[in-house]
């Protein structure tokens, strides 16, 4: 290989070749998953029975939350302005950052970060200083509380499904003691959403918490393509769409 060629570990393509990881495409296509493969894409090995039913629960937790997130609204206002499906779903995807979408990301950061830096303490003494460190910094815990759910049923279906294989590590097990050290801080409930719950799935995967975007927009995608479809069959183009009617509170008429 010259030393000039653009390395990839990912893919081997050739004539009649597709090796994905070392893998033939054509025994993927037939013996794994879609979760399983983006597994495999992403960590370099087959996934565990536990690794596969985790991954298949994240990419199905986040599919779609309504037509009112960001995502949702950028790609049927993208759509319903003209623009092409590929414009739209590009769009909506353009909006996933920080505020929205990048709970895990963030909150993975943390614990992944705190866990390495206390290894020989125990999750509740890792929470306490995490907590208090949210406190000196004047932090929010990313993945924590939500708009809408008081509890958040996809975060229990994850820890349920992560206990039946026994799969329960220093992230899954220190997500669960930052909740009960925010409420005894705070004096009030905060609980673990599904953000907050994929973070520490991922992180006991052995995911980089810099990926954690990314699961987000795999798991979002088809949600938006179906909104770009119902907007582009169902809707008259530049329709309203977003929050009710804006009020006007800038300066009032003024003569240059």
């Amino acid at each position: 290989m010259s030393e000039n060629s653009w390395k990839t570990a990912i893919t081997d393509i050739g004539p009649g070749k597709i090796r994905v990881k070392g893998y033939d495409i054509t025994d993927i296509m037939e013996k794994l998953s879609y979760a399983e493969t983006v597994y495999l894409i992403l960590k370099g090995e087959l996934p565990s029975k536990a690794e596969a039913e985790l991954m298949n629960a994240i990419l199905v937790a986040s599919i779609d939350h309504g037509a009112s997130p960001p995502s949702v609204l950028g790609t049927r206002t993208v759509l319903s302005g003209g623009n092409s499906l590929n414009a739209a779903i590009a769009g909506g995807v353009l909006v996933i950052g920080d505020t929205h979408g990048g709970a895990i990301e963030q909150s993975a950061k943390i614990m992944q970060q705190f866990v390495k830096e206390n290894q020989n303490a125990s999750a509740d003494e890792i929470a306490d200083k995490l907590v208090a460190w949210l406190s000196e910094t004047k932090k929010r815990m990313p993945g924590f509380g939500h708009r809408l759910h008081k509890t958040d049923p996809r975060t229990a279906k994850l820890f349920e499904i992560a206990a039946r294989h026994g799969y329960s590590g220093a992230h899954i097990e220190l997500c669960k003691a930052i909740e009960k050290a925010l409420a005894d801080k705070l004096g009030k409930e905060l609980p673990i959403n599904v953000d907050g719950a994929i973070a520490a799935v991922i992180s006991d995967m052995g995911f980089d918490w810099r990926l954690g975007k990314g699961f987000f927009i795999i798991s979002r995608v088809p949600g938006l393509l179906a909104h770009a479809y119902e907007e582009m069959t169902r809707e008259k183009p530049m329709r309203k769409l977003g929050p009710p009617p804006f009020e006007y509170d800038g300066p009032g008429e003024r003569e240059m």
